[in-house]
């Protein structure tokens, strides 16, 4: 068993820090639900939770969030869940704080619904089709019937409008900025790019430095009005830099997915990608190996970037290969005219995209299943505790 000593006790507490309870809109260590955390054996974590009802229906969400996040800390390789129930006291205490969060909002405030599943679509270099599988990724989860939004955190390098046939202007009501969103299939589109501002042109230069760029991000994160949304995919620029850095401070329960080619040298940029995830404490959901194998319509397959990259790469950050997508001229050619390569499930790429939306939704990052425990307690506890005060929130 390891010396607690060499227990990555602060790794360990900012990946619960991505554990959302659905609820209350807020993480469980600031909620005071994570009660602590010992090695059981070598590699064997246990994390303790104290929950507000020993039959919260939510306990297996929970869970299963904490065993992904807690997962991901490098030494961490099992873990184990244990829970046990609030003393009324620490119930009052949880409500106050929950309440005081929702007043004040003292960290990045977004209208993205808490029961939102974030997902960074992030690559180690350009060129490897980032944006392109954000946008299929988009409608294949909105094929399901899913309500998906993407944001374009790409700003100096913004795409999305074009591949999803976005040629409309965002408006403001009320000081908000209203996504522009389209049905597709039985789910919904939505998108926020610097693309789709009033005065923005594809064949102009955004300049931007580093530190005004991050704060284009977090305005499309503070001053959006999302309404409800199952997934909100986050278009990542290539690299490891502000943006990226940023993301992790202001919406630390997003996750991310890495998009490399079957090239040895994109696989071991995009492993950079991960490294940075993980040093911000985000979770990699998983790995996506795009432009593999051509196929030709006789049926003969060409590896023309060559083959196993991602293989390769979910091996070597200990995540799985979430799907190959074939290198087809359709991806490019609908990208181009905002007909998304995924419309059309009956083709070779359409069926890889759906099957990635598929085993995202299901498996790498699936939905929030909401089922009340926390908020019947809200009315009787908010009646005892009356007014918020500062010192109630600490």
């Amino acid at each position: 068993m390891p010396s607690t000593s060499l227990l990555p006790t602060e790794a360990v507490t900012n990946a619960l820090r991505g554990v959302i309870d659905p609820e209350l809109g807020d993480n469980v260590v600031d909620l005071g639900m994570v009660k602590g955390f010992d090695w059981i054996e070598d590699g064997w974590l246990e994390v303790r939770l104290s929950l507000t009802t020993a039959g919260c229906p939510l306990r297996s969400q929970l869970q299963d969030d904490v065993k992904r996040r807690v997962g991901s800390v490098q030494g961490v390789d099992q873990v184990k869940v244990t829970f046990g129930e609030m003393t009324a006291e620490q119930k009052k205490q949880l409500m106050a704080r929950a309440r005081w969060k929702a007043q004040e909002n003292s960290e990045v405030s977004t209208d993205i619904p808490p029961t939102t599943r974030v997902v960074a679509i992030a690559s180690g270099k350009g060129g490897v089709g980032k944006s392109s599988v954000s946008a299929n990724l988009a409608v294949a989860l909105a094929a399901r019937g899913l309500t998906v939004g993407v944001l374009d955190a790409d700003i100096g390098g913004f795409s999305i409008p074009r591949m999803l046939g976005f040629d409309g202007r965002m408006q403001a009501e009320n000081k908000k900025i209203v996504p522009l969103e389209k049905a597709v299939g039985p789910g919904v589109v939505k998108i926020v790019s610097m693309g789709s501002i009033e005065g923005a042109e594809e064949d102009e230069a955004v300049m931007l430095r580093g530190l005004m760029l991050n704060r284009a991000v977090q305005h499309f994160l503070e001053d959006v009005r999302w309404g409800h949304l199952d997934y909100l995919l986050i278009d990542m620029p290539p690299g490891t830099s502000d943006i990226q850095m940023g993301l992790a401070r202001m919406l630390p329960r997003t996750e991310m997915l890495i998009v490399t080619t079957p090239a040895v040298a994109a696989q071991k940029v995009a492993a950079r990608a991960a490294d940075m995830a993980r040093k911000g404490y985000l979770r990699v959901a998983g790995v996506i190996e795009n432009m593999s194998a051509f196929v030709c319509d006789h049926g003969e397959s060409y590896a023309l970037f060559g083959s196993g990259g991602g293989q390769r790469l979910a091996e070597s950050v200990g995540v799985d290969l979430l799907g190959s997508i074939p290198l087809d001229p359709r991806v490019a050619s609908g990208g181009d005219a905002g007909a998304p390569a995924a419309l059309d499930p009956t083709t070779p790429v359409g069926s890889a995209f759906a099957t990635l939306a598929e085993r995202i939704a299901t498996d790498a990052v699936p939905l929030v299943e909401m089922q009340s425990c926390t908020a019947r307690l809200l009315d009787a506890v908010t009646e005892a505790l009356g007014p918020p005060t500062a010192a109630s929130a600490q």
